[in-house]
């Protein structure tokens, strides 16, 4: 069955006007038209619209129910019409982006910023969530680019390099490491913690260091931000671990220090999630290419 769009606008005018002669003057056609039109549109729908007597036409309880989705067709068919317009004046599209906090407080406002002042047609909308939940959105075509830690997430999606960053040890100013430039993890496990995300990339790797090291870790809280994971050690509820770059935003308006831990897994790869590259919109490939564009390392050290 295939709907007519201007059937569809002259049965908009007749419910609009409340009678075909009215709504024929409106759109400049025949009232015979009009009513040819409606007979045509009551045939392909295999439906009544109008009950028709010496008094007129009546709308019926279809016809109501039509009123609104054929308002909506018509106006995406007008705003496909708009958005063509658009592009022929420059990029536009949306991009859907889901990323960890590591990546969001460290290296995405200023790359998003300058993405956005290129292209500021393009809408990009940005959640956070963890890494393994990041997989699962592109995967599932729930997000068009993910940014996560490197890892194993399955086939479903390809990982394209990104960033690298660094945890670090966050501690009071009072703290017995606070003194200390650089520190093992089992230097700091004989007290409290204060962790981040449940099932977060950092949580899962202080589990596993503490398993292998053959001490308990001794998870205080857990907090779903790294400002809040600085306000509680600033309080001496336990020490954190965190990234460098994000640690750097707290230290001057925290009393906390950041000391180096030295452990191999402190250095850390972030990656860029897709589906496929294939399957990346012209849009998403555009964000894609500036983010690996401005992937050089950088110094982060606080």
């Amino acid at each position: 069955m295939k709907l007519d769009p201007v059937s569809l606008r002259l049965f908009v005018a007749v419910m609009e006007e409340s009678t075909i002669a009215a709504a024929a003057a409106r759109e400049h056609i025949a009232a015979s038209a009009v009513s040819r039109r409606l007979a045509d549109l009551e045939d392909a729908l295999h439906v009544a619209l109008f009950t028709r007597s010496n008094k007129g036409t009546e709308p019926t309880a279809a016809a109501y129910a039509l009123l609104n989705l054929a308002r909506g067709v018509l106006n995406d068919l007008d705003g496909i019409a708009s958005q063509m317009r658009d592009y022929g004046a420059g990029v536009r599209g949306h991009v859907r982006v889901v990323a960890n906090i590591s990546a969001i407080t460290q290296f995405l406002p200023a790359q998003l910023q300058s993405f956005m002042a290129l292209h500021p047609q393009v809408d990009v909308r940005l959640q956070e969530q963890i890494s393994t939940a990041i997989a699962q959105s592109v995967a599932e075509n729930a997000a068009d680019v993910g940014i996560l830690n490197e890892g194993q997430y399955g086939d479903r999606v390809v990982q394209l390099p990104y960033r690298t960053d660094e945890l670090v040890l966050v501690v009071p100013t009072g703290h017995a490491l606070a003194r200390r430039k650089s520190a093992r993890l089992a230097d700091a496990l004989p007290y409290d913690f204060v962790g981040a995300h449940p099932g977060s990339a950092i949580n899962n790797q202080l589990t596993r260091a503490a398993s292998e090291a053959g001490l308990p870790l001794r998870l205080r809280m857990q907090v779903t931000s790294y400002d809040a994971l600085c306000l509680m050690v600033a309080a001496g509820l336990g020490v954190g671990v965190m990234p460098r770059g994000s640690a750097a935003l707290y230290k001057g308006s925290q009393p906390i220090r950041v000391v180096t831990l030295n452990e191999p897994w402190a250095h850390r790869q972030l990656v860029l999630c897709v589906r496929s590259e294939e399957s990346l919109s012209s849009v998403a490939r555009l964000l894609v290419d500036h983010l690996r564009a401005g992937a050089a390392p950088e110094d982060n050290r606080v």
